[in-house]
């Protein structure tokens, strides 16, 4: 059996893991050394619950993301639903969302009890489309009852939403904004970095993403009162964290809990990790945008496959590299006239693709799912699968190809070389 190889970073000084030749993962973390010491120095100090090293960790992606509070939690699921129920979303309200997106965004929806209200994407973008959230609110009498409380788009994949049309939707029909920027650390949009339009913003540091702490995630804001509400939410409605008690005199006494709150507290063991993250993340978003570059460059020969799209004005983070396989370029204007025989048969050829390559040694993955089309949310809400058509699309024909720091030049040919040799057979 072949053993794991680790290979010094010239760049970061960081080991970057290497499987063996015959795999190309899907993505690799760029862990270390730094990393290795920041843990140990917690291990050392005792003090592993939410403490200083969480509290530096979140100054370092405020002042990196240019907001003034950044709130470590569990997980962005976690950062989602304390973002939305400090916002005041409750039972009853609706929330509208893309219907192409990971099944958090919705579940943390459903966490508040409100209703999320999907919304078909721009198949370009992969994004909630501006003219389909119009489309929707004026099919609503303005004395609805359940008018919509909060929008909230998600920049997919590393890409951020059309944020001024958003906002602009928000201003006129009374809405509060909540970006889903779980892809998105380093993505910006004519100069403002994903997290920061909208009420607040929500980070992901799964191992998928470019900064990974293994679990984790961020809410992002300029909203002193927001902020502070999030904070003691996140730690069972406390009016004072743990560490604070422990700076002050007094401390051996009980906070006082104004809020039900939720045990969403982020670990100083991940926090030194996101620290040691953080110290290199300009090197890792260049290294990964330089490996989206070269693949763009490889496959402008292959028809077959459309890259990812990139607007003007706006800077990619790839999160994920997420092509489309065979789609009609009528799709991306209107998906609705597409006949189901067709995408079911475009999808059966997606997925033979798929599988030769895992079978030659390349994972990939599908972009990500279409929400409606899950059991839980189908079945609940009476959702059919063409109800959200480019969303289907999508669901149906995205599909990832390998990304991460430090990916050769050899493998990205090679995952690009064993793509043309299916296709030609």
């Amino acid at each position: 059996m072949n053993k794991i190889k680790l290979a010094e970073d010239k760049k970061t000084n960081a080991t970057v893991t290497e499987q063996p030749m015959s795999k190309i993962p899907i993505t690799r973390p760029v862990f270390g050394g730094e990393e290795q010491l920041a843990i140990e120095e917690v291990l050392k100090s005792g003090w592993v619950v939410q403490g200083p090293k969480v509290q530096r960790f979140e100054n370092m992606v405020a002042k990196f993301v240019g907001c003034r509070h950044a709130i470590a939690t569990t997980s962005c699921t976690a950062a989602l639903h304390l973002s939305l129920l400090a916002a005041g979303v409750s039972p009853g309200d609706e929330v509208l969302l893309p219907s192409f997106t990971f099944i958090a965004t919705a579940n943390a929806v459903e966490y508040t009890g409100a209703k999320p209200v999907f919304i078909d994407i721009d198949l370009k973008t992969f994004n909630i489309d501006p003219v389909k959230i119009r489309e929707y609110l004026e099919s609503l009498p303005r004395n609805n009852p359940t008018w919509p409380k909060v929008l909230l788009p998600v920049a997919l994949f590393g890409l951020c939403a059309d944020m001024a049309a958003l906002n602009a939707l928000a201003r006129e029909f009374g809405l509060v904004v909540i970006e889903d920027a779980a892809c998105a650390l380093g993505a910006v949009r004519d100069g403002h970095p994903a997290g920061t339009e909208g009420l607040a913003g929500n980070l992901s540091f799964h191992p998928r993403k470019a900064v990974t702490t293994g679990e984790g995630g961020m809410v992002t804001t300029n909203d002193d009162t927001l902020a502070a509400e999030i904070r003691q939410l996140r730690d069972h409605g406390a009016a004072k964290t743990d560490l604070e008690r422990h700076l002050r005199q007094g401390g051996s006494l009980l906070p006082e809990y104004f809020h039900l709150g939720y045990n969403y507290r982020m670990t100083d063991i991940q926090g030194a990790i996101g620290t040691a993250q953080m110290n290199r993340v300009e090197d890792i978003l260049r290294g990964r945008h330089e490996v989206a570059e070269r693949y763009n460059r490889l496959l402008v020969d292959i028809p077959e496959l459309t890259i990812p799209y990139v607007p003007d004005k706006y800077y990619h983070a790839y999160q994920s590299y997420v092509c489309l396989f065979r789609t009609d370029p009528a799709w991306f204007e209107d998906g609705s006239e597409i006949l189901p025989e067709i995408l079911a048969n475009k999808n059966r050829e997606r997925n033979r693709l798929m599988a030769a390559l895992e079978e030659n040694g390349i994972a990939v993955r599908q972009g990500t799912h279409a929400v409606h089309t899950l059991a839980y949310y189908r079945q609940k809400y009476g959702l059919d699968d063409f109800d959200y058509p480019r969303s289907f699309i999508a669901d149906r024909l995205s599909i990832t190809l390998p990304l991460y720091y430090g990916m050769t030049d050899d493998e990205q040919i090679r995952v690009v070389t064993v793509i043309n040799k299916i296709l030609a057979d």
